[in-house]
């Protein structure tokens, strides 16, 4: 199954089990291209998010017309901060960016529960490797690039270029299928196998 690609300067689909990494300067312009994969040729999508709530999610998606009906958010921050969260059919949380096991788990509950096209944004490695280590979320990124693969779904996964070393972040970009390179002027380069 392939999937629509409505990010600049990169191929025009890109095939189930394909997963992309981000590389960004700051967080800008993140939110663009996340929001440009998720809403482009999906059936449903999960947002991972380990920067920001569930609420600041739903803010995010209504701001560039996401279709909400569509998202399911893993909200990984709440429970730590100790914010009232009652989970519901689309919000799901676990204990902290980095209770990798539970990330990894949720996620596949997602693509086992629904059908068609499905996509992923992991939004971001660099918090779980803030909370946890370069070396676990190397692995649990691994294992969410497998539940990728064997659920034809495709995903994205930030990674910030200005926190991380070189040796990191190849380390990272040897992982994916594809990785796309934003600059601080909002242009992005392509690099997909």
């Amino acid at each position: 199954m392939d999937y629509t690609l409505a990010v600049d300067n990169t191929p025009e689909t890109i095939s189930g089990g394909t997963g992309v990494l981000l590389l960004h300067p700051s967080i800008g312009e993140t939110d663009r291209i996340d929001t440009d994969f998720l809403k482009t040729d999906t059936d449903n999508f999960l947002v991972i998010s380990t920067r920001t709530t569930a609420r600041e999610v739903e803010q995010k998606l209504e701001h560039y017309d996401v279709d909400e009906d569509s998202a399911v958010i893993l909200d990984t921050l709440s429970v730590e901060r100790g914010y009232s969260r009652r989970g519901t059919d689309d919000v799901h949380y676990v204990s902290a960016p980095d209770d990798l096991d539970g990330i990894v788990r949720k996620t596949g509950d997602f693509l086992d529960d629904h059908d068609g096209k499905l996509r992923v944004s992991v939004d971001s490695l660099t918090e779980m490797i803030y909370y946890a280590d370069e070396e676990g979320v190397a692995d649990a990124t691994e294992q969410l690039l497998g539940l990728l693969a064997d659920n034809d779904a495709v995903g994205i996964f930030h990674l910030s270029k200005e926190v991380h070393d070189e040796a990191s972040i190849e380390r990272f970009r040897e992982l994916f299928d594809g990785v796309i390179d934003l600059d601080d002027d909002g242009s992005v380069a392509a690099d997909f196998n």
